[in-house]
Parts: structure tokens; C-alpha cells; sequence
């Protein structure tokens, strides 16, 4: 399968490169059509860059790894490459312009409804955005049994999703569906206890697990 990932910063190279490292044809979007080319020139053969719409028409799976700023910008630009496709949105909208991080969508709405909304063809999946990205991509560099979440309106676009985490190692038990594209609502507000922990902790390599009791 040929992928496409928006976005060149440090969550987009981390998938795009873990892709390419399972074999899988992978182009890089940006605004320009060389903004991913320095990661294509170093990443192998199966390496690729072009405009977010030229990545999204290449792909026949596509990722939003862009800035939450830049989220809907970058999917309205190639709107019409990705109706029908499944599209793991990894963004966040977090505003980090005052004394602490806040979510500049509010609490009672969210960045993956807004992407879903600027591309209703699309098949949106919220993923991955909880976690950090060598995390995300190599799950096994944390011990014990911790979780991922997904959430979206199409349950066959949340299978695929599922079955491509599992390429990069999150068996499908530990990954949890909260339901319809609103849950991005409670994944995208856990950032901010992430990045509250990850100043508690002093790392980014952690995550969380779920520990379920007896009734």
C-alpha cells in the first residue's frame, strides 16, 4: 500500500519514516513541493515528496501530522485527493501562547470533527495524537502494557487504522475505541495532562495503561 503523511515536523518524519522502514512507499506533503525533500533524499528509495495535495493523491492511506494550526488549511488543500480515503488525523489544537497550554478549539468541539468537516468525503480517524512520537512508531521502547486510542464515524476506516498500528506494534488489544469522531474531543483535552506529566516526569517516553478492576 502507498502511504501519504502531511506535515514535515517531528511527529510527520517519525511516521514517514517508520513506513519506509516497513517496506511501504511513502510521500511527504508540505506547502511547497520540496518542503519534504531533504527527508525523501535520506530516507531510501521508497521515499517521496511533494504538495500536501500531490502526497494525498498518492496515498491511498493518508496521515495529518501537521501543526493543529495548519490542520484544516492542509486537508482543505488537497480536499478532492482525499475523498473516499481513510485519513489519520494525529493533530492537536493546542495554543501554547499564554502562561499555559490551552485548547483553542474549546471543550465541546474538536480538531478532528474540524478536519472531518473540511473534508466530509474523508474518513476520518483520530490516532496516535496522546503519545510521543518514537512512541507512537515504536511502542516497544515502553515497557508494560500501555494504550493507544482511536476514534471515528467509520468503523471500517477505525479497522484499517487498527490493522496499520499493529504493523508498528500495538497489538490490537491495546488499542482503544472511544466511540464516534466526538471522542477526539477527550483524547485531544488528554494533551493537556501529557505535556503537564512530561514536565512532572522529565521525559516524553511514557504513556499510560489501563488497568481494568473486578466488578
Amino acid at each position: 500500500m502507498k502511504y501519504a503523511v502531511l506535515g514535515t515536523g517531528m511527529v510527520g518524519r517519525a511516521i514517514a519514516s517508520r513506513l519506509v522502514e516497513l517496506g511501504h512507499e511513502t510521500m511527504m506533503g508540505s506547502r511547497s513541493a520540496d518542503g519534504g525533500a531533504e527527508w525523501a533524499d535520506g530516507a531510501g528509495d521508497l521515499a517521496s515528496a511533494g504538495t500536501f495535495a500531490e502526497a494525498a493523491g498518492f496515498g491511498e492511506l493518508v496521515f495529518n501530522c501537521t501543526a493543529g494550526s495548519g490542520a484544516v488549511e492542509a486537508v482543505t488543500s488537497a480536499a478532492d485527493a482525499l475523498a473516499v480515503k481513510v485519513l489519520i488525523d494525529v493533530t492537536n489544537p493546542i495554543d501554547a501562547s499564554g502562561d499555559a497550554p490551552t485548547l483553542f478549539t474549546g471543550i465541546d468541539d474538536s480538531l478532528g470533527e474540524r478536519v472531518q468537516a473540511a473534508v466530509p468525503s474523508a474518513r476520518v480517524v483520530k490516532a496516535l495524537n496522546t503519545i510521543n512520537a518514537d512512541v507512537m512508531t515504536h511502542p516497544g521502547i515502553v515497557p508494560g502494557e500501555h494504550v493507544c486510542f482511536v476514534c471515528g464515524d467509520d468503523e471500517d476506516a477505525k479497522r484499517t487504522a487498527v490493522e496499520l498500528l499493529g504493523e508498528f506494534g500495538w497489538p490490537p488489544e491495546r488499542v482503544i475505541d472511544c466511540g464516534d469522531l466526538t471522542g477526539a474531543r477527550a483524547t485531544e483535552a488528554y494533551l493537556l495532562i501529557w505535556l503537564k506529566m512530561w514536565g512532572a516526569i522529565g521525559s516524553a517516553r511514557w504513556n499510560i495503561a489501563i488497568e481494568r478492576g473486578t466488578d
